[in-house]
């Protein structure tokens, strides 16, 4: 999330008053979580909504939804994932906190928050982030990298270097398994 683009929610009117409120937006280009960037195809939407649910306590539920951009893991291509996550927390006002601080309260994670306008990039990009598949994959067939020269199969010929072309379509583990002497092994 580029934070000059901050996502935020302003909740005076539902601390004093109570009900929900509601918001949403979009963010492009890309999702900032600590030192890590996550990009993006185009833009991402989001959507939250806000319950009063006591005095100082609120809910916070929402999804955030949109294309990551992911390496294939086969030819290392830049490649379109879609992410879509919901997420809900407990928030609890405390005016005066400076910062979003997460504490424990009977098996239960609560949020604090100290300012009635409550910036949600925090929730919006982890919880994006945590849906984030472990790999992504171009295609189904996507036949990979090459593994004498690492040219990307999909587009280099079959003949792309000259071990793969004298050694035909087996590799090098084929290679080293038909010299194993497996006889008399059970």
């Amino acid at each position: 999330m580029d934070y000059g683009e901050i996502q935020s929610i302003n909740l005076a009117r539902l601390l004093r008053e109570g009900g929900s409120t509601e918001a949403r937006g979009q963010i492009a280009g890309k999702i900032e979580l600590g030192n890590d960037t996550i990009v993006l195809q185009d833009v991402v939407s989001w959507r939250v909504s806000v319950t009063a649910v006591g005095e100082s306590e609120l809910w916070l539920s929402g999804e955030i939804a949109g294309y990551a951009m992911m390496e294939c893991r086969r030819c290392l291509d830049p490649t379109p994932t879609l992410v879509r996550a919901y997420f809900q927390h407990m928030l609890r006002y405390q005016p005066g906190l400076e910062h979003l601080e997460a504490i424990e309260e009977d098996d239960e994670e609560i949020f604090l928050f100290g300012k009635p306008d409550l910036e949600l990039s925090p929730f919006l990009s982890e919880a994006f982030a945590l849906e984030l598949p472990y790999t992504a994959l171009c295609q189904e067939d996507c036949p990979g990298l090459c593994e004498y020269c690492g040219a990307n199969l999909k587009r280099a010929p079959q003949d792309c270097c000259l071990e793969r072309s004298q050694k035909g379509r087996e590799g090098k583990l084929a290679v080293q398994l038909k010299k194993l002497d497996l006889e008399g092994i059970e």
